[in-house]
């Protein structure tokens, strides 16, 4: 019997990677994952073998790595911590695609975000940005593939929204709520990582979905999806930060970052493209109706605690 190819997806106990590795399942490859939670719930039944990321030590990421042939890449970090920072990760995501060249990948299918770019005001966009170069610069075939925000089961900003309206009388929008954004469903981008896998050209999509949406106008389609009609009211950025900030802390967790609100209202998670996602997120929403946001998800206890899935977090 012929070996299955082997491909390996950072993270696939996560979101994103969880999806690619189904999808990498089912379409009969044998999959790996390198992650920071290998003690954590594996959906997958022992299909998916984990590895440590070993960022410093090179030469065992480089043994986890051989043999395979395509690297799926969702590492990243959502916001700076006092252990963690967008710089390390850059620093790290080197290591791993020197590595990848070392094991003897072909291709490497690395996730980023719309609208990244060098010359950006906000650091998540820029450091991303330094991340496609290096891939691009480092001579292995890629096609880098460019979300906007995510929504699925385990997803965090489209869940909590429609937890904030559950429990809150009023809903506070950023300054006018009129920028834009084109949430795509996270199985759309696993079967669009897949797909890029397989191929050879280098290639850089606008991964989005097939509604875009302006910010406010989300709100209440969540809202009346729901059955929870609230007041949506403008406040002021600063406003907004700080009452986020204070429902954060109740959860130990961060809601939003400040770059996070400068960016959603600098439309950066908005492009003029056609989209690569099929999914509608209003079918997702009326499908879901009953269990969206019935419960808080928080970032910060998915950084720390390594071993539950991300449900039930």
């Amino acid at each position: 019997m012929a070996e299955k190819e082997v491909h390996v997806v950072t993270g696939a106990f996560g979101f994103a990677g969880k999806y690619i590795a189904r999808r990498l399942l089912e379409a009969g490859f044998e999959v790996r994952t390198v992650t920071n939670s290998q003690r954590r719930e594996n959906p997958f039944v022992g299909r998916v073998k984990a590895y440590p990321f070993n960022f410093n030590d090179p030469e065992r990421l480089v043994e986890s790595l051989r043999g395979a042939k395509v690297l799926y890449n969702t590492y990243w970090v959502r916001f700076n911590t006092a252990n963690f920072s967008f710089s390390l990760a850059v620093d790290n995501t080197m290591k791993l695609f020197e590595a990848a060249g070392k094991a003897g990948i072909r291709r490497i299918v690395h996730i980023s975000i719309l609208n990244a770019s060098e010359s950006s005001a906000f650091e998540y966009f820029k450091d991303k940005a330094i991340v496609e170069r290096l891939l691009k610069e480092s001579g292995l075939s890629y096609a880098i593939l460019r979300p906007a925000v995510l929504f699925g089961k385990e997803d965090i900003l489209i869940n909590n929204i429609a937890w904030f309206l559950r429990n809150f009388p009023v809903f506070d929008v950023f300054g006018n709520g009129n920028y834009k954004l084109q949430p795509i469903f996270v199985d759309d981008l696993a079967r669009l990582a897949v797909e890029e896998g397989l191929k050879e050209e280098d290639r850089i999509i606008d991964a989005i979905g097939p509604e875009m949406y302006v910010y406010k106008e989300l709100v209440r389609t969540i809202a009346r999806t729901i059955g929870k009609e609230r007041l949506i009211i403008s406040v002021s950025p600063e406003i907004g930060y700080i009452a986020s900030t204070a429902v954060g802390r109740l959860f130990g967790d961060v809601t939003i970052t400040w770059d996070e609100i400068r960016g959603l209202m600098a439309n950066m998670l908005y492009a003029d493209s056609p989209p690569a996602g099929t999914t509608k997120l209003s079918d997702y929403l009326r499908e879901n109706a009953s269990t969206i946001g019935m419960r808080y998800s928080s970032e910060m206890a998915r950084r720390k605690n390594r071993q539950l899935s991300y449900d039930h977090l």
